[in-house]
């Protein structure tokens, strides 16, 4: 019997466990995956017309909660200091106040839910919840001062004044905010790019379900099934299917997606596991629709795409305020190394000028996020005329394509810094895996023949150094079981990112770097 067959209501985590499965780097696997598939023209047209990034609903509620802290802060200490003028040992206190205050604010209109997509559509609607907050906010504020007997010591003057200018930001913004996020909507900056899985009725009732809710922000931009038309037609509810899955895989390299939302009966587990496998080398979201099953999961099981219920199969890697977080940790602590390391730069860049003709720094062509190709930056440790910008001859100990100060940049792996400017330019990352050159190989097969499920490395930017590196994997690569090893140590540090992690990778590398047994 089929583990779905049975009571209409059961736990999700045999399917998970299932899926989990697909995570696992299978070190005896040997099968090579297939070539992408060619994009039919009317795929290509529409993933070129989806190549401008979006910000997520995420990031914009997130800023909008910034903006009203720094906001009512900045109108309280603007009258303050116009109507008060406090001397520098009263400053700290009213400072602590307005703080305070506009913090009690942005919590209370979380509470009441004035955070939310549809809330910031419909201001005019929400607009009692809005100022509510806030004169709970100064509520809050009076009982405070009351049980703390110090509120003879402020003006009445400003804070009413501070109430009132409040009230009327509060207002102009959420105008302006709804107006924006319309505008936002209609030309694409502010959206939930998503394509369906799976063709025939369950995608048509999917995409209804999905357009006809209010305030919907997600843009279904087209059908992947690889079933023929008979079972799966090429048109279906408005939106063209544009391929197979094989060739999804290429148009999500080509797009900006966000999300892929299968709509297929839980009871296809098999069908589900074969595409996942296919489909989780991607920096998306991986939803299964549940809005047409009869079986029922507890509701904590459940996500939601507006209305519609979803299972969470894959989430995207280090989103939205993740990757936020973490650009800044590239940004701080790139100026941090370059401000320390700039005269090891300097004198590498000499002495690779004067020992050998040609250019101080070597680009190569290598794998950068999702797959998009990217150039690194080194410094260059072979002869000009024996270098090989496409790595398929792996650098092995004692070769004679390495100058002798290229041999110590390498063993140190002062060649590397350099790449501290692809780190500025957004392309690398400080920590992440590294990045391979395009045609890298090992015993003349390419990575992806080697190990399945090679590219869900590329699901975030690639590092510096990374988690594998720190552990030994450094260096040559002459054999399947490294670059299995490596892979897996790869997904490892994709799966469990923190920035906890990055900063214990980034203070170890260091101390690895010591042990140069394989770097030539």
């Amino acid at each position: 019997m089929n583990q779905f067959d049975g009571p209409e209501t059961f736990d999700a985590d045999a399917l998970r466990k299932r899926v989990s499965t697909i995570r696992t780097i299978d070190r005896e696997a040997s099968k090579p995956e297939k070539a992408p598939a060619g994009l039919n023209p009317l795929a290509r047209q529409i993933a070129l017309q989806f190549r401008a990034d979006t910000y997520s609903p995420a990031m914009m509620i997130g800023l909008i909660r910034l903006l009203d802290f720094c906001a009512l802060f900045a109108i309280g200490y603007a009258i303050n200091a116009q109507y008060v003028g406090p001397s520098l040992p009263d400053l700290p206190v009213y400072l602590a106040m307005l703080a305070g205050g506009s913090a009690f604010a942005v919590m209370a209109m979380q509470l009441a839910d004035a955070y939310q997509v549809p809330a910031l559509r419909a201001w005019l609607r929400m607009l009692p919840r809005i100022l509510g907050a806030w004169a709970g906010a100064f509520g809050a504020i009076a009982l405070a001062l009351f049980f703390l007997k110090s509120g003879h010591l402020y003006s009445r003057v400003w804070v009413g004044g501070w109430f009132a200018a409040g009230v009327l930001f509060l207002v102009a913004e959420r105008t302006f905010i709804a107006y924006s996020i319309k505008h936002w909507s209609r030309n694409g900056t502010m959206e939930r790019r998503a394509v369906i899985i799976g063709g025939g009725a369950p995608a048509r009732e999917l995409i209804r379900t999905i357009e006809h809710q209010p305030d919907n922000d997600i843009r279904i931009c087209g059908i992947f099934d690889d079933r023929d038309e008979r079972r799966s037609p090429n048109v279906i509810a408005g939106y063209p299917k544009l391929g197979t899955v094989d060739e999804l895989v290429e148009f999500a390299r080509m797009a900006r997606i966000d999300m892929l939302i299968f709509s297929l009966p839980l009871t296809a587990e098999d069908r589900i596991l074969t595409l996942l496998k296919k489909l989780w080398v991607l920096p998306v979201d991986i939803r299964l629709a549940a809005h047409a099953n009869n079986l029922r999961f507890r509701p904590r099981s459940y996500s939601h795409v507006g209305q519609v219920p979803m299972l969470d199969i894959f989430d995207k890697p280090i989103a939205d305020w993740d990757s936020v977080a973490k650009r800044c940790f590239d940004v701080f602590f790139s100026l941090v190394a370059l401000a320390l390391l700039w005269p090891v730069m300097l004198g590498a860049a000499i002495a690779v000028k004067l020992t050998s003709p040609g250019p101080i720094i070597f680009k190569q062509k290598r794998h950068g996020f999702n797959n998009e190709v990217i150039e690194v930056y080194k410094f260059r440790s072979m002869y000009t005329h024996l270098s090989d910008p496409t790595a398929r001859n792996a650098v092995t100990k004692g070769d004679p394509r390495v100058t002798p100060i290229g041999r110590f940049l390498r063993k140190s792996s002062i060649d590397e810094l350099p790449q501290i400017f692809n780190v500025l330019k957004g392309e690398l990352s400080l920590v992440g895996p590294r990045p391979h050159a395009v045609h890298a190989q090992t015993q003349d097969r390419i990575y992806s023949d080697v190990v399945e499920g090679y590219f869900a490395r590329h699901r975030v930017k690639p590092g510096v150094t990374g988690w594998a590196q720190i552990n030994g994997w450094r260096g040559e690569v002459d054999n399947d079981e490294k670059i299995r090893f490596r892979t897996a140590f790869d997904l490892y540090y994709i799966e469990n990112w923190s920035l906890l992690l990055d900063l214990k990778i980034l203070f170890l590398t260091p101390i690895r770097l010591l042990n140069t047994e394989n770097a030539y």
